[in-house]
């Protein structure tokens, strides 16, 4: 996913980034050739060590905000917990774990993995999650996946969907996708799930390209209502698409991966005590849970990411 840094009243943009391929991929060559071995979980030297952790974030609100319910959970076990929020795209955040500015982030499985293995082919869940920690640099690692989701998607609206004969999916798009304006951000021009995917995968390659650099945003938003744009990539997680009504077109050949969130860690950072924090979360952290703290914090309620956070951590009886 993109990097998100501006959002609707109602929406929320997510984050998660293919930003820097090139970059992800020296990374993963300069750090595994200095030896070691990715972990798949923190364990290690911080085991029993009950250390302060810096919970990070990348620059969108969905992120701020998941970080904020990682240092609640960690303060609500006995772990000192800080939060630096709004670091930065992915290869910003990710070296920021590796040289310790922080301990952990969340981010999303199927981009962190495309991100750090540029070749990567896998797409379901269990794949991802099973690939991912033998591609990490050595010292990082995942903890417990949540159910919870936040995906690029085809978005039309209900007009649109009805006039192309009740569009329901992308192979039902490629029928008419030479007839039509797809709207999303400069970057979606060539990176693999973009248009070339589109392509690849759908034989799907649209009429007109309209780059829009809100990373679905406002801007986005309105160009799709407004029939600027027939079809844009918008993400699962926005609230705009259930107050507006939107399609989101299924995605049956994947051409998007999995994208579950997950706590990336500095490995001999994280105690035991936060690893079970942090993994209890991710039990109970769930997709409609995310639509609803982004309606929260970028809606009319306007709500500080950390006091969202605090209302979901209560309602999970993670914190009294």
């Amino acid at each position: 996913m993109m990097d998100k840094k501006r959002f609707l009243p109602g929406s929320i943009l997510p984050r998660r980034t293919f930003v820097g391929l090139a970059v992800g991929a020296s990374l993963v060559l300069a750090t595994t050739a200095c030896g070691g071995s990715p972990l798949s979980t923190a364990t290690g030297t911080a085991a029993s060590s009950g250390g302060a952790v810096v919970v990070g974030s990348a620059d969108f609100p969905e992120s701020a905000t998941i970080a904020e319910i990682y240092a609640g959970a960690l303060t609500a076990a006995g772990v000192s917990a800080t939060t630096k929020l709004n670091i930065g795209s992915r290869e910003i955040y990710l070296k920021a774990v590796q040289d310790g500015s922080v301990d952990l982030v969340p981010d999303y499985s199927g981009n962190l993995l495309g991100y750090v293995d540029p070749a990567n082919t896998v797409t379901d869940p269990e794949g991802i999650l099973k690939a991912l920690p033998g591609k990490l640099p050595a010292g990082l690692g995942v903890l417990d996946a949540a159910e919870a989701q936040d995906k690029d998607a085809m978005v039309v609206t209900e007009a649109t969907a009805a006039k192309y004969g009740s569009l329901k999916t992308i192979d039902d798009l490629a029928k008419v996708c030479g007839e039509i304006a797809l709207g999303a951000p400069p970057e979606f021009r060539t990176r693999p799930y973009g248009l070339p995917g589109l392509a690849a995968k759908y034989n799907c390659v649209p009429g007109t390209f309209t780059p829009i650099g809100d990373s679905g945003g406002p801007l986005t938003l309105k160009a799709l209502l407004n029939n600027d744009v027939q079809v844009a990539d918008i993400y699962t997680t926005t609230p705009a698409i259930a107050d507006n009504k939107l399609v989101v077109l299924a995605d049956p050949k994947n051409n998007w991966l999995a994208q579950q969130v997950l706590p990336l860690v500095k490995s001999d950072k994280i105690s035991d005590t936060a690893k079970t924090a942090l993994n209890n979360v991710s039990k109970v952290l769930t997709t409609d849970d995310l639509i609803s703290l982004n309606r929260m914090v970028s809606g009319d309620a306007k709500m500080d990411p950390k006091d969202a956070a605090a209302q979901w951590l209560k309602d999970k009886g993670i914190t009294k």
